[in-house]
């Protein structure tokens, strides 16, 4: 990997810059985003007053437009005018990645389309953190925040509970709180990470088994976020070779031992040790 250093991007392009800032802690900002952000022409941000505490902190003094999900389409073709004009806007959220469940996508995508240059300005993400102390299989899916109604759970749970990894969620505590029962119909034989306050002074995580889950166990408070297990499937045994599987073991039978080869297909495929070592010894037999 080849890490470029400071000096080599002082000069930043003109474009269209998607920084992440804090979830919680605004010692996360990194120093990368740090100076984007001084050097931007303007900053848009969801909310000016959550923005001017992390901007003040760090003596940032570039012009805000608010820009949040009820006024982005009325700013469009402000911000594109203004990107055309060949100048730096930063795109920030009022806490993590911008797009990422946040708004964002509508300009981004305007961007695409006008061909003006769209740079990520990576950073803090409470989807990551809370999935990085999960423990749970590497593989996930992120929905983003928990479906409003009950037809949209009923449709979207169904088709996630059988999906092979885990799924995370950004939820409010109120809505977690009623949602307990829904949780456990679908993820029953699962385990669950709860994520309160990521980063901040008051961070908790809960673990347990979504069976065991009951709102006295916890107390929550404001945005949280849920990391539940990947479904541990039992993966069916086939019990029968096919004629495919056979012409393959008369190659190998010449080249490996029985045990290789029962180990290689019990691997590939989750037929039957019993099913290839008899397949195996009828072929030895009949040489």
């Amino acid at each position: 990997m080849n890490l470029q250093t400071d000096s080599q991007n002082d000069n930043l392009k003109h474009g269209l810059y998607i920084v992440s800032t804090p979830i919680g802690n605004l010692e996360d900002i990194t120093l990368r985003a740090l100076k984007v952000l001084r050097k931007s022409d303007y900053i848009l941000c969801e909310d000016t007053r959550v923005s001017k505490k992390l901007l003040s902190k760090y003596n940032i003094k570039s012009k805000l437009i608010s820009n949040h999900k009820f006024n982005e389409k009325k700013n469009l073709k402000k911000v594109i005018d203004i990107l055309k004009s060949e100048k730096i806007v930063s795109l920030i959220s009022d806490a993590g990645t911008p797009a990422v469940s946040d708004p964002g996508n509508i300009l981004i995508n305007e961007c695409i389309n006008n061909k003006i240059n769209l740079i990520s300005i990576p950073g803090p993400s409470a989807l990551i953190a809370a999935f990085s102390i999960s423990g749970f299989s590497e593989k996930f899916y992120f929905y983003g925040f928990f479906p409003e109604n009950n037809s949209e759970i009923k449709q979207n749970f169904e088709a996630l509970s059988k999906l092979e990894g885990s799924i995370v969620f950004f939820i409010s505590a109120k809505k977690f709180n009623r949602s307990l029962n829904v949780i456990k119909k679908y993820f029953l034989d699962r385990e669950i990470l709860i994520c309160k306050e990521i980063t901040k002074y008051f961070e908790e995580y809960f673990r347990f088994k979504v069976k065991d889950l009951d709102k006295k166990n916890i107390s929550l408070k404001g945005e949280i976020t849920l990391v539940i297990s990947k479904n541990k499937v039992i993966n069916k045994v086939s019990n029968n070779l096919d004629e495919s599987d056979k012409i393959k073991i008369k190659k190998l039978i010449k080249k490996l031992s029985i045990k290789e080869i029962v180990d290689l297909f019990k691997d590939e495929r989750k037929i039957s040790k019993k099913e290839i070592y008899n397949y195996c010894l009828n072929i030895k037999n009949e040489e």
